[in-house]
């Protein structure tokens, strides 16, 4: 829509949606307990040791997150000393799948996109980065059938110490 909200605000609005969608009620206590929840994220338990098999190679979040969300997620995980960069399509004002977001990574990291491992958990988010020119892998949790968009992983995998050294 060429019209841009940082993810906090899109978020709490659909949350709202949701509550109203489904006819629950919720006060605006319980909505602010919902919010804050963002910005105590954990991670998967495997992760760290991913991250830091994964070393000395760069190793960035490219995410739809807001600064502020993204920074408490990294935070309240503990991953800050595995990053060399934390991006946050903030930057570019629009959201994934654009083209101007999956452009952050190389440009941070001074590598071509061909030449970096883009990772994600959604689906469609892989055939982004894939359409972009990344390698990909698809971090497939829950066996979910692969999005008909054309665009494949190049590798699959069900949690983040599976991927390839």
């Amino acid at each position: 829509m060429r019209r841009y909200d940082d993810f906090w605000v899109v978020t709490e609005a659909a949350l709202r949606h949701t509550v109203r969608r489904l006819g629950l009620s919720a006060s605006e206590a319980q909505i602010r307990r919902l919010m804050d929840a963002y910005l105590t994220l954990a991670c998967f338990p495997e992760v760290p040791a991913a991250l830091e098999r994964l070393a000395p190679r760069p190793r960035a979040i490219l995410s739809n997150g807001s600064p502020r969300m993204l920074d408490a997620a990294v935070s309240s995980s503990g991953l800050g000393r595995h990053l060399a960069h934390v991006l946050s399509v903030d930057a570019v004002k629009t959201y994934k799948p654009s083209p101007d977001v999956y452009a952050l990574g190389p440009r941070a990291l001074d590598i071509p996109a061909g030449e970096l491992l883009f990772v994600s958990s959604n689906a469609w988010d892989v055939a982004g980065a894939k359409a972009f020119g990344y390698q990909v892998a698809w971090c497939n949790r829950a066996s979910a059938p692969e999005e008909e968009l054309g665009l494949r992983a190049d590798v699959v995998v069900g949690r983040l110490d599976q991927l390839p050294q």
